[in-house]
């Protein structure tokens, strides 16, 4: 009779410090990312030969039909919302299909509701 303790198998290598860092690495990238919310409706925006940045992070939609969405809001409530928004800069991501008479009276609008300044989002050429 053997009466012998077995011999003990070789522990394997532990995963969880690779886990950790996974998880770490997961934390780091949630936490230094911007989210950004998806656009309301699909605009093509118009050509331009200069770059510049913009300096708002207010953004009004405008699509070829004159239609207006900023923050969940459309039209008349758009512009209502945008006005009592804190800044008085305003991004314009207008469709290159808008009629520029649309454009001057929606430009117009905003300037009775207060906004000083508006910024068009173009692409560069």
């Amino acid at each position: 009779m053997d009466l012998t303790d077995p011999p003990r198998r070789a522990r394997g290598e532990s995963i969880v410090p690779m886990i950790n860092v996974v998880f770490l690495l997961l934390i780091f990238f949630l936490m230094t990312s911007r989210l950004a919310q998806p656009d309301p409706f699909e605009v093509t925006p118009p050509d331009a030969g200069l770059e510049g940045e913009a300096k708002s992070d207010d953004v009004l939609y405008i699509d070829a039909t004159g239609r207006l969405h900023f923050d969940g809001s459309e039209g008349r409530a758009a512009l209502s919302r945008l006005a009592s928004a804190p800044g008085k800069t305003v991004q314009l991501r207008a469709d290159a299909r808008l009629q520029a008479t649309d454009l001057a009276r929606i430009l117009r609008q905003l300037a009775e509701a207060g906004l000083t300044h508006a910024e068009l989002v173009v692409r560069p050429q």
